[in-house]
């Protein structure tokens, strides 16, 4: 375990709480939770295309996505002092309008009760009732800021349904700038089945997770920062997941479009009062450190630099297909990219492990 000087902290660490659960076992539709004979397991399914018959049918659903106590047996098996916990997509953007407020409400409480268990240990990013309506919205972002351990929200890329460019979302941006509660953008969506190909049934998950994810979000903040935004709403802040997707390596072919795009500058879009993406990536952007290799991280510690870099898993997700030890490869590798790319024990390093999340989090008991 690291000392009380240079916690190790996880803000990428999701959890399913026991009442989201049992209400995904209740659905018969995306996303639902059942058995597929002849099996007795039971198997998550939350994208389209997972469900089909193939063996890549869904996910296992074990102890480790909805036991809080598996998530600390976790964190100490990897030296993690502190975990950041979320909801894992898809999140409640599938509940009725009705029933979103009471669902936020009830899932919000849970996570944070949760976190009462292990004071110190454990934060949590917030969940959005985002199928309620602009009131119900700018309620639970308010009723946040009382529970002690909600750090920020979690919110995927198509916001209300339209977008994360959808003017009608500047009200609820400029609440959570307005309550200081940062946005934990993650990616569900993915893109169209149709760019797989035929055969992509053949080849598992990697294409969506491995391509789909990241560009996804990539897609989703340049919308944002071509719909102005940032210049909106100016202190919003934002972590993005999987240290942004291509952003990081795209942000300047981005910036050189949009300066020679003249529809850009026939609106008026362009010059004087414009935030480049450079600057959004230093003021407005902090990445996580889910990329799985040093050149991607150097990428994104380039982009946004060293102190909006943080450390983390995407625990329960990605565990070792066989049993390999007690530690797992993909947060080893996380680890290791961290440390060939900042290297070990300095300021640099101590940062991204965890210490920019405590500054940028307030991640005090």
């Amino acid at each position: 375990m690291a000392n009380s000087k240079s916690p190790i902290v996880d803000i990428h660490t999701h959890v399913y709480p026991p009442s989201y659960i049992s209400l995904l076992k209740s659905r018969t539709s995306i996303p639902y939770i059942r058995s597929f004979p002849p099996s007795t397991s039971l198997r998550f399914v939350i994208l389209p295309a997972e469900d089909t018959e193939s063996t890549s049918r869904g996910r296992p659903v074990g102890a480790e996505y909805y036991d809080i106590n598996e998530k600390i047996k976790f964190m100490d098996t990897h030296s993690i002092d502190i975990s950041v916990i979320s909801l894992a997509n898809p999140w409640l953007d599938w509940v009725p309008k009705e029933e979103a407020a009471k669902a936020a409400q009830g899932i919000n409480d849970e996570v944070n009760e949760e976190c009462g268990k292990f004071p110190g240990r454990l934060f949590a990013f917030g969940t959005l009732p985002l199928s309620g309506g602009k009131e119900v919205i700018i309620s639970e972002i308010n009723k946040l800021k009382s529970l002690t351990y909600m750090r920020g929200i979690i919110l995927g890329t198509t916001g209300l349904g339209k977008g994360l460019d959808d003017p009608e979302l500047l009200p609820i941006f400029q609440a959570l700038q307005d309550a200081s509660l940062p946005i934990f953008l993650h990616p569900h969506y993915g893109l169209p089945s149709s760019v797989w190909g035929e055969r992509a049934n053949d080849y598992g998950h990697v294409l969506p997770l491995a391509l789909g994810f990241p560009l996804e979000t990539t897609i989703a903040v340049t919308r944002m920062i071509l719909s102005g935004v940032f210049e909106k709403v100016p202190e919003l802040q934002m972590i993005l997941a999987h240290s942004g997707g291509t952003l990081p390596f795209l942000a300047g072919r981005i910036e050189s479009c949009i300066e020679h795009d003249a529809h850009l500058k026939a609106e008026g879009k362009l010059g004087k009062g414009r935030k480049t993406v450079w600057e959004i990536l230093k003021k407005n952007i902090y990445l996580d450190a889910v990329v799985y290799s040093e050149v991607g991280l150097k990428a994104a510690i380039q982009a946004s630099g060293e102190d909006r870099i943080m450390f983390g898993t995407d625990h329960p997700f990605f565990p070792p297909l066989e049993e390999e030890g007690s530690k797992w490869a993909s947060v080893e590798t996380n680890y290791e990219a961290i440390k060939g790319a900042l290297g070990s024990g300095n300021k640099e390093s101590k940062g991204a492990l965890g210490g920019n999340a405590v500054r940028v989090l307030n991640l005090t008991a």
